[in-house]
């Protein structure tokens, strides 16, 4: 089932996908230049090639569904994201900017992952990613991101390979009531019920599984 603000990104990619198209170069263009009208290059925090910084806050974008990163943006244009930078610079984009940056992103491939976790942050972790913690009401990451974090359509992004700190940011985020666009508000309840530890653990986890999808033998 789709939700409203999903709904509302897949409008904008289909909106101007066709202007999009036509403008192959603009999403290279905004991710290396910005747009001049106020929107800055997202390499400059993003990496050059949407890697992201991942001893930082600043996540991964390469390889994220296009659905999911145009609803995002549109999420920081609406304030149920909350960013001084990105909530600036969402506002910042037309309608064609947001869907191009989104499908430029999309296309690029996922970056080896650049994350490390200590022993008994792996146990811990991969713990809470494929089982949870059913006594506490909080099912395993897996069950809406996917086996080893994956993803699953534009609702439940990948978490294979991503910042541990934009992580842990994000978890924060939603405890705090500053980011409130997760589906059903599940990761709120989520974020709620988990421990500082546990938090910690699960992104340190995933930061250092690959994201790259493995390639099917003939």
């Amino acid at each position: 089932m789709y939700t409203g603000k999903t709904i509302r990104a897949l409008a904008v990619l289909l909106l101007f996908g066709v202007v999009a198209a036509q403008s192959p170069d603009l999403g290279a263009q905004l991710a290396s230049e910005g747009n001049g009208q106020g929107a800055a290059a997202c390499s400059s925090c993003h990496g050059a090639n949407g890697e992201g910084m991942p001893g930082t806050a600043f996540p991964r974008l390469a390889a994220l569904p296009a659905g999911y990163l145009a609803s995002q943006l549109q999420a920081f244009r609406d304030g149920t994201r909350n960013d001084p930078v990105m909530s600036a610079n969402a506002k910042a984009l037309t309608d064609e900017e947001v869907a191009a940056a989104a499908e430029y992103y999309a296309s690029l491939d996922a970056p080896a992952a650049a994350g490390t976790a200590a022993e008994e942050q792996e146990e811990l972790g991969r713990f809470i990613a494929e089982r949870g913690a059913w006594h506490r009401y909080v099912p395993s990451c897996q069950s809406c991101h996917g086996p080893g974090g994956m993803g699953v359509g534009d609702d439940f992004p990948p978490l294979a390979g991503q910042s541990a700190a934009y992580m842990v940011k994000q978890f924060a985020d939603w405890q705090a009531n500053s980011r409130t666009n997760d589906p059903l508000g599940m990761m709120h309840a989520v974020a709620a019920r988990l421990t500082d530890e546990e938090i910690e653990a699960v992104a340190a986890w995933y930061s250092a599984v690959s994201p790259a999808v493995p390639e099917q033998e003939d």
